[in-house]
């Protein structure tokens, strides 16, 4: 048997790497500073110091979302970030829309889809329906997209809870906030009122909007993607297709995914083949009332 000295050996950690006692009594943004500089943890930090680096050198932080950041209560967290100047960009599926809508007109949202499937009444509340169908008809006959109808409408009316609004915020602060709908997948779908040839012309429009922007990761931009298991991660492949095709290298930026769980689309088409020729890759799991809360802090007592 061959031995060696220890110290000739590498080793995944050291001293300098261990965790120390956080202090209840001192402020959250001490906290970071004890977490052990191994794993998760190094990535994490890794993650909040991009995203405040990539904001103050003006590159793209774009923010894709599925609809429970909206229902586990984190749209405030979203707005703030984006009134900093933090997040530049967001995209999201229909679902979300739809639960930020009934969040800043009426302060509640999430039905019980189980106990309203029975009788057919899913979905079927008269206000969102004819609302949101109205208001993306209208917007797209006036050549807006998606978002920008809905986030606009919003803004103009101000409904009681406006300030929890995500696309009536990034209307106000003028960045670019893109829906991305798959037909069937929507309770508007099953109003009365909804407008097919409306729905995917608008949700076209904000596809080539969000095709605009991705230039602007390259060279140290962050994507984000948080709670989309399909619509984000497939949209985002093709927008970067999009971009890259009409000449942009778009390189050496960061993709981040946190979902609860992980799934094989966010991995595969916004993290690995995104950054095949270049950039950074970090997954999170845990639930998103608790991780976003921590990276909002993380990014602040950094920013």
């Amino acid at each position: 048997m061959k031995t060696y000295p220890i110290h000739t050996r590498k080793s995944k950690l050291d001293y300098s790497s261990l965790a120390q006692l956080p202090d209840p009594r001192k402020p959250l943004s001490e906290f970071f500073n004890t977490l052990p500089l191994v794993l998760k943890a190094r990535d994490f930090l890794t993650v909040a110091q991009n995203i405040v680096q990539a904001a103050k050198q003006d590159r793209l932080v774009l923010f894709m979302m599925g609809a429970h950041i909206v229902k586990c209560g984190l749209s405030p967290l979203v707005c703030d970030l984006m009134k900093r100047g933090i997040i530049n960009a967001v995209a999201m599926n229909g679902a979300a829309a739809i639960h930020d809508f009934e969040l800043s007109f009426f302060g509640k949202t999430s039905e019980d889809v189980e106990e309203a499937l029975e009788d057919g009444s899913f979905g079927m509340a008269r206000e969102t329906g004819e609302w949101i169908n109205t208001t993306i008809s209208e917007g797209v006959r006036r050549g807006y997209g998606l978002g920008e109808s809905i986030g606009q409408a919003i803004a103009r009316r101000q409904p009681p809870y406006a300030q929890t609004s995500i696309l009536g915020m990034a209307f106000e602060c003028r960045i670019p906030a893109t829906i991305h709908v798959a037909i069937g997948t929507d309770i508007v779908h099953q109003h009365p009122s909804v407008d097919g040839v409306a729905l995917g012309k608008g949700s076209l429009l904000d596809f080539r909007l969000l095709a605009g922007q991705l230039p602007d990761l390259d060279g140290g931009g962050v994507v984000i993607n948080c709670g989309s298991a399909v619509i984000m991660p497939e949209v985002f492949l093709k927008a970067l297709t999009v971009a890259r095709n009409l000449g942009s290298s778009i390189q050496n930026f960061t993709a981040v995914n946190f979902d609860m769980i992980q799934h094989y689309r966010p991995n595969m088409n916004v993290l690995k083949r995104p950054t095949k020729t270049g950039g950074e890759a970090y997954s999170f799991t845990g639930h998103h009332e608790i991780m976003l809360p921590l990276l909002y802090s993380a990014i602040m007592s950094l920013y």
